[in-house]
């Protein structure tokens, strides 16, 4: 593919544009100046670019996990605080990446981001039902009372099932590992209060199979190659 598809794919400007940042000297591929637009590049999982001193790997889907900080939304039209999308480079918004489902803008952790359609839908339908596992930080103490409930199924204020909890856990008095499946509208918060507690504090920090790594720090992002993918269909 020639160079200036290349930056157009990877949402670095309209073709015009990508032309532009090729024949102005900006690009380099595999540490040499090019400033041929045209010149051609097989495209590998290897391929490294700079654009203006900045690496990156071209990636024909992006897949992509956020240590989402407190005070954001998962909106691209937030109403009262900074989007998400303020976190990542503008290329990725530029070339469509959108929230694999959403966390509210108090609630913290993995939040899992991608421009390919099939994988978001995948990861958000209904039927899929993939395994989230939150920490809530509660305001009263924990009680076997409140774990079972919450394990056997607590009814959600305007349904009329029950929604049940893979699994609680108490890490300690003010600490709860809960495990569901569904992603109801403030799905944790509303099961903790229908057992009697209140959530302080959320974060999210396993789906699937995949947690949140140790290693990336609170607003910050990564790319997810196989391996983690594989991890994710992991149940």
């Amino acid at each position: 593919m020639d160079l200036e598809r290349i930056l157009f794919s990877q949402g670095f400007g309209t073709r015009r544009q990508c032309r532009g940042i090729v024949a102005d000297g900006r690009v380099r591929v595999a540490g040499a100046l090019c400033t041929d637009p045209d010149a051609d590049f097989p495209l590998t999982p290897t391929l490294d670019f700079e654009v203006d001193g900045k690496s990156w790997r071209y990636r024909e889907k992006a897949y992509l996990a956020l240590n989402k900080p407190e005070g954001y939304e998962c909106s691209r039209d937030p109403q009262h605080h900074l989007s998400v999308f303020h976190l990542l480079p503008p290329q990725l918004t530029t070339r469509g990446v959108q929230c694999v489902g959403r966390l509210d803008q108090d609630t913290t952790g993995l939040l899992l981001l991608s421009d390919d359609g099939a994988f978001v839908h995948a990861f958000t339908s209904p039927k899929r039902k993939v395994p989230k596992v939150y920490l809530a930080t509660t305001r009263h103490p924990l009680d076997e009372a409140q774990l079972a409930a919450l394990s056997e199924g607590v009814l959600l204020h305007g349904e009329s099932d029950p929604s049940a909890a893979l699994a609680a856990v108490r890490r300690d008095d003010h600490l709860l590992e809960l495990s569901v499946l569904e992603g109801k509208y403030h799905q944790v918060k509303r099961m903790v209060a229908a057992a009697g507690n209140r959530v302080e504090k959320l974060h999210r920090e396993r789906i699937g199979g995949f947690a949140l790594p140790a290693t990336l720090a609170e607003g910050t992002w990564c790319w997810l190659d196989e391996p983690e993918l594989a991890a994710l269909r992991r149940e």
